[in-house]
């Protein structure tokens, strides 16, 4: 049995929107690791200096691909996307703040699942979310923040000027920025 023209032209579309997602949450992991790996590292000098010597870098590669991946459903769901009307400080900030409360409420759910399927009380699992105490907790939460707002930013920016010009202004060709804000400007 042969394929019609239009099954194998929507073959071909979702194989598209599966490579373009796989890149999205490969880069959003990549750029996840490398600041929780910085905060990870600096938590593993500060307790090697106390003497406890701690080491979880699997543990960072696998949250930096769930948070990923949590990332992407709310960019699905088209998250934080309020105030668009004026300067792009407010809507990135606005976004940050959608996808801090997205991911603590997500990775509060599969915390409690996973606490479920090993038996640890609710507490124990709540801990695992943001740390034993509330200022270990509003310390992970700021933190978790700051690095949201790069990404925010691009995302607000990409709102702007178009996803592709974005990618290729940040990582091909920055140069032509003048020339991109000539054409905004004439517009």
């Amino acid at each position: 049995m042969e394929k019609t023209a239009d099954e194998a032209t929507g073959a071909v579309l979702l194989r598209q929107k599966a490579v373009r997602e796989f890149k999205e949450m490969a880069a959003l992991a990549l750029y996840l690791y490398i600041c929780l790996g910085a905060v990870l590292l600096l938590k593993t000098s500060i307790l090697r200096d106390v003497g406890i010597d701690a080491s979880v870098w699997g543990i960072a590669a696998v949250k930096a691909l769930l948070l990923a991946k949590f990332m992407l459903i709310g960019r699905a769901l088209k998250l934080g996307r309020g105030f668009r009307n004026g300067p792009l400080i407010w809507p990135t900030l606005y976004h940050a703040l959608c996808f801090l409360i997205l991911l603590l409420v997500l990775t509060t759910i599969e915390e409690i699942i996973v606490g479920g399927i090993h038996h640890r009380p609710l507490a124990e699992s709540l801990a695992h979310v943001v740390g034993p105490t509330v200022f270990e907790g509003v310390s992970i939460c700021i933190v978790l923040y700051l690095i949201l707002v790069p990404y925010s930013a691009f995302v607000c920016l990409a709102d702007v000027f178009g996803e592709r010009e974005t990618v290729r202004l940040f990582f091909v060709d920055g140069s032509r920025s003048l020339q991109v804000q000539s054409r905004q400007t004439a517009a």
